[in-house]
């Protein structure tokens, strides 16, 4: 029988995306493997590996195409001795198939919520698989999240289930936790309606900009974020002198090597070595509970065109200023080409948000949920300043705002990690120790 190319889940919170390319057309032959298409998420251009073999029969969705929901077919591959005759038989196979639901048993799960399209393993994650593998599954009533798969990157094909014999079925848990997220995805559309704003400024010069995948999910997320994180705020101004020399210094022996500094280095390297010194800072938020993260995986806002990515330095509490600022500079550049991966801007207990560059001297940062908290930085500037001694001197001060998600982080808790971070970034050299 034909196999439905689905709209592949390129990451967990992926939920639509566009077909910015197709890379094979009509009758190639394609392996497992091989690239088929590039997809847009909300983040990034991503490449879509062919999973089965087969002939590409049909192309259902056109490139270019925008909001193609996550498991829309998009084409149709024809196994060996298929034509596409057979796609029509496929088709109306597959809309027969919902009038079989009435003869399944009181006890077995209604046919929406049994559906194999996006499963999810008992740790949350999605669970991959190939259209083929979902259709044997479905047919033979197996739990594809009790299927380990031997695709690419774990995904679960014909092989993994031909074998595998159904389990008894488990309590649907996922339904409440669907419905209790529905106001999350409303909370993007409260406030006037589109047509209510038009009405507002008719016979007024003005051009639409229709919202791209990135402005939805940026929109919706700290919506939801400034709604349901109850935020509160921590200010300190701190002063940049000693790391200013420091930073000259090692910039001229680092020289020869291509590399330079920069104070956003500073801060990334304090930010980590604090949460190692306050450990109980460096937790997020996981719906019922906290998890204390022992790593400090700091998350570092990037603008680019259009919205902006949080790339994520992991283990920095262990990498040189060297090896941040070399990392960190790969991660924007590859974020402003939108080329980072999941796993690159998905994580952290920590983010920094620094618009000190350009000439902000201060403000507050919404928290991107799980974390919980993250630096706002602005600019460095002379400022006067009352000195140890008592005696009015000239000092760069730059002003920072932590702000915190009170459920993880209470106040004492929150002071003394912005503490330690102007602790380290006043006393640079204790960072190389």
């Amino acid at each position: 029988m034909p196999i439905e190319i689905l709209m592949p889940a390129l990451s967990p919170t992926m939920e639509e995306g566009t077909l910015a390319k197709w890379l094979v057309k009509e009758g190639d032959t394609v392996n497992s493997g091989d690239i088929m298409a590039e997809i847009e998420t909300d983040k990034a251009t991503m490449e879509f590996e062919a999973v089965d073999e087969g002939v590409v029969g049909k192309i259902l969705i056109a490139e270019g195409t925008d909001g193609v929901k996550v498991n829309t077919p998009i084409a149709v591959l024809l196994e060996d001795g298929e034509s596409a005759d057979d796609i029509g038989k496929a088709s109306s196979a597959s809309t027969e198939q919902p009038k079989a639901a009435p003869e399944a048993t009181k006890h077995d799960v209604p046919a929406e919520k049994s559906a194999p399209a996006a499963p999810a393993r008992a740790d949350g994650d999605r669970v991959f698989a190939s259209p083929l593998a979902r259709r044997i599954a479905a047919d033979k009533g197996i739990d594809l999240a009790d299927v380990k798969g031997s695709g690419p990157k774990g995904r679960i094909v014909k092989a993994d289930v031909e074998g595998a014999t159904a389990a008894p079925k488990k309590a649907d848990t996922a339904a409440p936790a669907a419905s209790s997220a529905a106001p999350a995805g409303a909370a993007m559309a409260a406030g006037p309606t589109t047509d209510q704003v038009r009405k507002m400024y008719e016979g007024r010069d003005y051009e639409e900009q229709p919202l791209d995948g990135m402005r939805k999910t940026i929109a919706a997320r700290l919506t939801e974020a400034k709604q349901s994180v109850p935020h509160f705020y921590l200010r300190r101004d701190m002063q940049l002198d000693a790391l200013l020399k420091f930073r000259s210094t090692l910039n001229k022996t680092l020289e020869p090597r291509g590399i330079k500094l920069s104070v956003n280095d500073f801060i990334i390297k304090a930010c980590a070595l604090a949460l190692q010194q306050v450990p109980d800072a460096n937790a997020v938020w996981a719906g019922d509970r906290t998890l204390s993260l022992k790593p400090s995986d700091v998350a570092v806002a990037v603008a680019i065109e259009g919205g902006l990515f949080t790339p994520v330095l992991k283990d920095a509490e262990m990498k040189s200023l060297s090896a941040l600022s070399t990392e960190m500079k790969d991660l924007a550049a590859r974020a402003r080409d939108r080329k980072l991966a999941p796993h690159e801007y998905m994580g952290g207990s920590f983010a920094i948000s620094n618009l000190g560059m350009f000439g902000i001297d201060n403000f507050d940062a919404i928290i991107n949920p799980p974390h919980a908290a993250i630096l706002a930085v602005g600019a460095g500037a002379k400022k006067p300043v009352v000195g140890e001694d008592g005696e009015l001197k000239v000092a760069t001060v730059m002003s920072t705002t932590l702000s915190v998600d009170h459920r993880v982080i209470d106040g004492a808790l929150g002071a003394n990690l912005l503490n330690a971070i102007k602790d380290n970034l006043e006393n640079p050299m204790g960072m190389l120790a």
